[in-house]
């Protein structure tokens, strides 16, 4: 079980609930250190005074806050606490909306909030309230000295936190200076539109996460192992050059044909590659339906 990364109470009304915020997430992504490519010797970074240059150790960092140049305000973890403490020790709801009412653009970080001791009962009240309103808790949280918006919604049998990003944080898509529907080099005619429906709806099938792996990091894990076992360790690979995208306007595809050889595609079946299998870094669960990347 991970540490708890924060803990406090759910506040709405005159209702605490007390509890602990974990993450919900295990990414272990792929750990590479940085070398110098000269020896292969690691590189190390380290803090140290801008003024004498000498390295200074982790205890004696405090954080500061700059109100001239070159002058600071110095403020303590605990001092940071005193100055607002209801809301670094408190998930502030401030509304209720419905579900589907938020846009995916606003979604940031989930993390899983579980009840402290003493408030099981409160915390499952409020998830099953949340879950026959079908309603998400608009509320916000101080963490590591930022205040974040955040969503608290129902996933199975736990309420889950999730960050939100501000208004102000979103980008206006009209900088994107996309085409407007009727331009005429993005006008799709019924056939089209009718053909893709039917590519859709031949790849829509329930929603299944097991079906997805992380092929990336077995591929790169593969790669290592090879490295290694053909004494190819400090091999270096250049660059290989580079094509330039063609974007240019005469670059006019026939969306029917394509549409028309995906479909094509996903009738046949699928065959399984004959010969020995190629190194991977872990063998992957058994297939369902088709590998996903």
């Amino acid at each position: 079980m991970p540490r708890a990364l924060w803990k406090g109470a759910i506040s709405f009304g005159l209702v605490h609930i007390p509890v602990e915020l974990y993450p919900s997430h295990n990414a272990p992504g792929i750990d590479l250190d940085m070398l110098d490519r000269r020896d292969f010797s690691p590189v190390g970074y380290k803090r140290y005074n801008k003024t004498t240059g000498k390295e200074i150790h982790t205890e004696d960092i405090v954080k500061g806050y700059q109100y001239e140049k070159g002058e600071y305000v110095v403020l303590t973890d605990a001092e940071i606490r005193q100055a607002n403490k209801e809301a670094t020790q408190t998930i502030d709801i401030q509304a209720f909306v419905k579900v589907n009412e938020i846009s995916p653009l606003y979604f940031e970080q989930p993390y899983y909030l579980k009840p402290a001791k003493g408030g099981e009962k409160v915390y499952a009240l409020l998830r099953e309230t949340l879950r026959t309103t079908d309603r998400i808790g608009i509320a916000q949280i101080v963490m590591r000295t930022k205040q974040h918006l955040a969503a608290l919604m129902v996933v199975d049998q736990v309420i889950v936190l999730n960050m939100l990003r501000y208004a102000e944080d979103i980008r206006p898509p009209e900088e994107l200076g996309l085409p407007g529907e009727d331009a005429p080099k993005v006008r799709v005619s019924d056939k089209e539109i009718k053909m893709a429906h039917a590519l859709v709806e031949d790849m829509t099938e329930p929603w299944d996460p097991e079906q997805f792996h992380d092929r990336f990091r077995a591929d790169i894990m593969a790669l290592v192992k090879k490295k290694i076992r053909n004494k190819q360790t400090h091999a270096l690979m250049e660059p290989e050059d580079e094509v330039p995208a063609d974007n240019s306007a005469s670059n006019i595809v026939d969306l029917m044909a394509l549409l028309k050889e995906s479909i094509g595609r996903r009738m046949k079946p699928e065959k399984e590659p004959s010969g020995n299998k190629t190194d991977t870094a872990e063998e992957p669960p058994a297939r369902r339906k088709a590998t996903r990347r």
